[in-house]
C-alpha cells in the first residue's frame, strides 16, 4: 500500500470518528480498530507528508520553489483544512469555527461558490499545469465529495452536511433561521437550487474530471446532472426554455412572510409574488451559466443532442425582455399566469427584491444576447438591444440621490424600477432581526440596507458602443464567427485548460481561443512563497464574521434605527457582518478582521502561482 492510500485512509478515519462522535454512532469495537490503524507507523508517515513532500527552496531556481509552495498549500487544504474533501468559505486558523454565507458545522461544506467546487477547479488546474500527482489526488477527493453531495434529483443544494440529514436539519432550525438577511436558509426545502451558479459549476468540476481520466467514478454521476438541468428546464409556453431557482418544486415553499408591527405607511411589504423558486430565473444568470456548462458538455462529450436546449433558453431571454418603453428584465419573471398578470411578468422575490425590472439584470443580459449572436451568428439576438439600452438610460440616479446616500456613491443606477412608473423603488428595514423585523419598499432614496445595494453600476455607453461594433460586422465575419463556435462542432475538443485563474466565459469557448494567465513577477511568486512560509497556509483578514446562535431572537417590536443600514442585527441575527463597521449600539464594538483562511484568497493565490508556472496554455 502507498504512503498516498494511507493519508486517504487516514483523513477518512478521522472525518468518520467526528461525524460518528456527534451522533454516538460509532461503536467501541470500530473505534480501537480505527486507533490501531492510526497508531501504525504508515498512517503517522503519512500526516507529516507534508512536511516530507516539502523541498527547499534552490537559489535561483524560483521555479521550483513556486511548485513546491504549490504543493504544500494544495496538501494543507487537502489534509488539513477539508472535511472529506469538502470546503466552505472561511476558516479560523484552528478550525474551531467556520463559515459558508454562514456559520458553518465543521462537517458541512458549501457547494455554493467560493465554496468546495471552486477549489475543485483550482486542483484541477494545478494538475494541468504540473502533471503531479498530488494535485489529482486533491482534485479527485473533493469531486467525491461532491458526489457524495448530489441529491437524488442530480442537481445540488447550496450546502451538504457530512453529519447527515437531521444534522443539516439542526442547522437550517437554528443558525439558518435567525440569519435575518439570508432568507433561503430559513426552511430547509431539499431540493436542488441554481442560484448562484452552484449546481452548474460544481457539474464544471465533474465534467473535468471524467475528460481528465475517463474514471466511470464521475461518469454516471455527470450524466445525473446533465438529466437533471434538462428535467428542470421549462418546456412549453412562455417560459419554455426557462430555468427555475430550485427544482424539482417544493409544495412547502415559503410563499408570503411575516408582518410584525412597525410597518411604516404606505410602505410595501412581503413577497408580491408568493413562492418565488418556480419563478424563471435571470438572478445570478442562471440562465448563462447553464447554458455555458451544456456548451462544455457538447465541447468536451459531443453531446450535440443538449444543442435545442440551449437554443430554446437562448429563445426564452428573447421572449421575456419587455416592451418598450421599459425593455428590460427583472430578477425573475411568472413561469405560469399567476395573480391576473400574464406569464412572462417581472415578479418578486426574497422580500428584499420586490416585483420590478432590474438594471444590473437588464446590462448581463444584454451581455448575453451579445454572446448569443456570437455564437449563432444570427442578428434577432440583437434587434431589441437598442430598447433596453435606451431604457436604462432612463434610470439613472439623480445628483441629489448620490448625495444624499452614502451607499449609493460611485453608482450610476438604481437597482429596481418600479413597474408603469418607471420610478425607483427602494429597500428599507426595521426592527432588529428576523422575528421581529422586516423589510419594506417605498420611493425614499435614503437609509437603504448595506447588504443588498440599492444602486448599480452599468455603462451604457460601453453597452452601446459594443452593440454597434457587432451589428456592423460584415457577413463573412459573422460566418466565420459562427464556424469557430461550439455550435457548429461535428467532433469533440479540448475544454480551456484552467478554470481558476478567471472566469471562463463565452468566448474562450471558440476554437482557437486560449485562457490568457495574468503575468505574475518573480518578486510576487516570491513574496508568495514567503507568505505562505512553513505554516502551509496563507493568513488573510476575514471579511465577516457572525454572532453565535443563542435561540431565537426577541419579537417585542423594536423602534430604533440602528440596524437600518447594517449588514446583522441584534445579538441573536446570525448574518455575517465587517467587524470594522459593526451596528453603532452596545453590546458591539469597532474590531479588526480577525486573521483566518478563506477559499477564496487560497484560490486566487494558487492561480498566480499555476499562472507563474505554466502561463501559457490552450
Amino acid at each position: 500500500m502507498t504512503p498516498l492510500f494511507f493519508r486517504h485512509l487516514t483523513r477518512f478515519i478521522a472525518e468518520s470518528l467526528f461525524v460518528d462522535h456527534a451522533f454516538g454512532s460509532l461503536s467501541m469495537q470500530r473505534r480501537n480498530f480505527v486507533k490501531s490503524l492510526v497508531s501504525t507507523p504508515f498512517a503517522l508517515a503519512a500526516t507529516s507528508s507534508i512536511a516530507a513532500d516539502a523541498r527547499p527552496l534552490q537559489p535561483g531556481n524560483l521555479r521550483n520553489g513556486v511548485l513546491n509552495a504549490m504543493r504544500r498549500a494544495v496538501q494543507h487544504m487537502d489534509e488539513k483544512v477539508s472535511f472529506r474533501g469538502g470546503y466552505v468559505w472561511a476558516y479560523l486558523p484552528d478550525l474551531t469555527v467556520t463559515w459558508g454565507e454562514m456559520e458553518a458545522k465543521r462537517s458541512m461544506c458549501w457547494i455554493q461558490p467560493p465554496g468546495t467546487p471552486t477549489v475543485g477547479h483550482a486542483f484541477i488546474d494545478a494538475w494541468n499545469a504540473t502533471g503531479e500527482d498530488v494535485f489529482y489526488a486533491a482534485a479527485e477527493r473533493t469531486a467525491l465529495a461532491l458526489i457524495e453531495a448530489q441529491l437524488p434529483c442530480g442537481g445540488w443544494n447550496y450546502i451538504h452536511d457530512f453529519a447527515g440529514e437531521e444534522s443539516l436539519k439542526h442547522w437550517y432550525e437554528t443558525i439558518g433561521r435567525n440569519g435575518w438577511r439570508l432568507e433561503e436558509f430559513h426552511h430547509h426545502y431539499g431540493n436542488a437550487t441554481f442560484d448562484d451558479a452552484g449546481t452548474a459549476t460544481t457539474a464544471q468540476v465533474l465534467l473535468r474530471m471524467y475528460l481528465a481520466k475517463r474514471d466511470e467514478r464521475f461518469r454516471a454521476p455527470l450524466y445525473r446532472a446533465i438529466d437533471f438541468i434538462l428535467q428542470a428546464q421549462y418546456k412549453g409556453g412562455m417560459a419554455d426554455g426557462g430555468w427555475p431557482q430550485r427544482w424539482p418544486h417544493f409544495s412547502g415553499s415559503t410563499a408570503h412572510m411575516p408582518t410584525p408591527p412597525g410597518l411604516p405607511d404606505g410602505a410595501r411589504h412581503g413577497m408580491e409574488d408568493g413562492d418565488y423558486t418556480p419563478h424563471v430565473t435571470w438572478n445570478d444568470d442562471v440562465a448563462g451559466e447553464n447554458v455555458k456548462f451544456l456548451l462544455l458538455c457538447v465541447m468536451g462529450l459531443g453531446e450535440t443532442r443538449l444543442l435545442p436546449a440551449v437554443k430554446r433558453a437562448m429563445d426564452c431571454m428573447l421572449r421575456m425582455q419587455q416592451p418598450a418603453p421599459q425593455a428590460g428584465w427583472g430578477l425573475q419573471h411568472l413561469a405560469a399566469p399567476a395573480q391576473n398578470r400574464p406569464a412572462g411578468a417581472p415578479a418578486g422575490a426574497r422580500s428584499y427584491e420586490p416585483r420590478a425590472l432590474t438594471t444590473h439584470t437588464t446590462a448581463t443580459n444584454i451581455q448575453q444576447l451579445f454572446h448569443y449572436f456570437r455564437l449563432t451568428g444570427d442578428r434577432k439576438y440583437l434587434a431589441r438591444i437598442p430598447e433596453a439600452i435606451s431604457w436604462l438610460k432612463t434610470c439613472t440616479l439623480s445628483e441629489q440621490m448620490l448625495a444624499e446616500n452614502p451607499l449609493l456613491r460611485g453608482r450610476t443606477h438604481a437597482t429596481f424600477i418600479e413597474l408603469g412608473s418607471n420610478r425607483p423603488r427602494f429597500v428599507h428595514r426595521y426592527g432588529s432581526n428576523v422575528h421581529n423585523g422586516a423589510y419594506y419598499t417605498d420611493h425614499d432614496h435614503r437609509d437603504t440596507p448595506s447588504h443588498y445595494s440599492a444602486g448599480r453600476t452599468v455603462n451604457t455607453d460601453a453597452l452601446q458602443a459594443e452593440y454597434e461594433t457587432l451589428m456592423g460586422l460584415p457577413a463573412a465575419a459573422v460566418t466565420e464567427m459562427h464556424s469557430r463556435s461550439p455550435l457548429a462542432l461535428t467532433a469533440p475538443v479540448a475544454l480551456p485548460h484552467y478554470f481558476s485563474l478567471r472566469e471562463v466565459d463565452f468566448p474562450d469557448l471558440f476554437a482557437g481561443a486560449r485562457i490568457s494567465a495574468p503575468a505574475v513577477s518573480e518578486g510576487e511568486a516570491g513574496q508568495l512563497i514567503q507568505d505562505l512560509g512553513d505554516k502551509n497556509y496563507w493568513a488573510t483578514p476575514l471579511p465577516a464574521i457572525t454572532n453565535p446562535y443563542r435561540g431565537d431572537g426577541p419579537r417585542a417590536a423594536h423602534a430604533g434605527r440602528e440596524y437600518m443600514s447594517r449588514n446583522v442585527g441584534d445579538r441573536y441575527d446570525t448574518s455575517p457582518y465587517d467587524p470594522r463597521i459593526p451596528p453603532d449600539i452596545a453590546p458591539y464594538t469597532k474590531q479588526d478582521r480577525p486573521l483566518g483562511i478563506t477559499t477564496s484568497s487560497f484560490v486566487s493565490k494558487l492561480g498566480k502561482l499555476i499562472a507563474f508556472y505554466a502561463p501559457e496554455k490552450s
